[in-house]
């Protein structure tokens, strides 16, 4: 469920479709369909991070979904060899929402790779989004 990583120079924006997908809270099973884009923005310089950002947007029939419960985006930074060095974990959010939305301090990272934001549903990953982070 990963897309293709973007380069990232002075800043970079990307997004993957949300795939359809169920889950069951307190018994009831929730279901989003399509229409839901996954948006992340990174901007900074070299390994500064001065603005991150990431979040879902819906359209169309996603629009008219319950949204997404017991949510939480997680945003992680990897090396050039793809391992993962550092996550920074957001806090669960029990109440539905059709929009979520985290926002990450700036940081400068001690190495290149890539910069990448996940969201979790019911603590399951459903979808990734990641920038390169290059001189």
């Amino acid at each position: 469920m990963f897309a293709a990583p973007t380069g990232a120079h002075a800043g970079a924006i990307g997004a993957t479709p949300v795939r359809t997908f169920e889950y069951s809270v307190g018994g009831v099973t929730m279901k989003v369909p399509t229409g839901c884009m996954f948006t992340h923005v990174v901007r900074g310089s070299g390994r500064k991070i001065t603005y991150q950002n990431a979040g879902v947007d819906c359209a169309f029939v996603g629009a008219l979904s319950s949204g997404f419960c017991n949510w939480r985006i997680d945003f992680s930074y990897a090396d050039t060899n793809n391992r993962t060095y550092r996550t920074s974990r957001g806090r669960t959010h029990s109440e539905c929402k059709i929009d979520p939305m985290r926002s990450n301090s700036p940081r400068t990272l001690p190495r290149y790779g890539k910069a990448c934001a996940h969201l979790l549903v019911n603590g399951v990953r459903r979808v990734s989004q990641c920038h390169h982070v290059t001189k």
